[in-house]
């Protein structure tokens, strides 16, 4: 059993260690159908004290889309500096597939943004080189109602671009199953499945590079501090890339860690112990 967790009460506590935060955003700061108030107004209140803050986020869509998301949802500019997103990060991939056909998995028409400019083509999986996933097709489906399909793509040995890799996100008041699930099955049956969004380093780089540019100056990264709900993406992600950690436990974890209970920090920590992230404490909501 790992050590407790020191206790903090809110970002407050932290904001002074750290010159800058990465943020993850679904989970963190909005849960898919309204912003966290609290959780908005910790990072303006951040910010407003001279951190700077980039909202790294595995959303299958460019980072322009995403913004008027958060716009809609309540997040306010205020609370932000710069945005990158999986889908940022995956359209270099996709582009090696200029001039060739691709099948898109996910919401038909949701992801449109992700193609923009790329110049290929959508198809059946029949003619496709490479499968293209951005998230299930419906918020009520789960992994293994493609397993018939992804035995085609397997047969093919179609490599699958999988845009968002989480696994889970929490939706309103569900948990509903991501790209990264289908992710999961596919390299269980053997397929190749490519990633570049959390907890996968080009997207830690370019969210690195734009908060210093934030900055104005290069950043030290033990003076940076990534938040974040998953452990698969946010925690690993971290401590791959070598920053420190605050875990937000009331999202996708909250019913095993009793996040709005009385959460025990001994077992948070083991929870997020196989990650190897350095957890700077923890929260069931971001607050100020």
């Amino acid at each position: 059993m790992t050590s407790p967790l020191p206790s903090i009460s809110g970002l407050a506590d932290l904001a002074g260690r750290y010159d800058a935060v990465l943020s993850d955003v679904w989970g963190v700061v909005h849960n898919g159908v309204e912003a966290f108030p609290s959780a908005v107004e910790a990072l303006a209140e951040y910010r407003k004290a001279g951190g700077k803050v980039v909202f790294i986020t595995n959303a299958p869509r460019p980072s322009g889309p995403i913004i008027d998301m958060l716009d809609r949802l309540g997040v306010h500019r205020g609370a932000y500096d710069a945005i990158v997103s999986s889908g940022d990060a995956t359209r270099s991939m996709i582009a090696k597939y200029r001039g060739k056909a691709i099948h898109h998995v996910g919401p038909a028409t949701d992801d449109d943004s992700l193609y923009e400019g790329l110049g290929v083509r959508r198809a059946g999986p029949d003619e496709a080189e490479a499968i293209i996933v951005t998230d299930l097709d419906t918020d009520d489906d789960t992994p293994e109602m493609y397993r018939e399909r992804a035995k085609l793509w397997l047969a093919r040995k179609l490599p699958m671009i999988c845009a968002n890799p989480d696994r889970v996100v929490e939706h309103g008041d569900k948990i509903i199953y991501c790209g990264g699930a289908l992710g999961d099955l596919y390299a269980a049956m053997g397929g190749m499945v490519l990633m570049a969004g959390k907890p996968y380093q080009p997207i830690y780089e370019e969210a690195f590079r734009l908060a210093e540019e934030a900055a104005g100056k290069p950043l030290d990264k033990s003076r940076v501090l990534a938040i974040g709900d998953s452990v698969r993406t946010d925690a690993t992600g971290a401590a791959k890339f070598g920053i420190d950690l605050l875990f937000v436990t009331g999202s996708i974890h909250a019913a095993e860690l009793d996040a709005f209970g009385k959460p025990d920090p001994n077992a948070i920590a083991d929870l997020v112990a196989p990650s190897r992230a350095h957890l700077a404490g923890f929260l069931p909501r971001l607050s100020w």
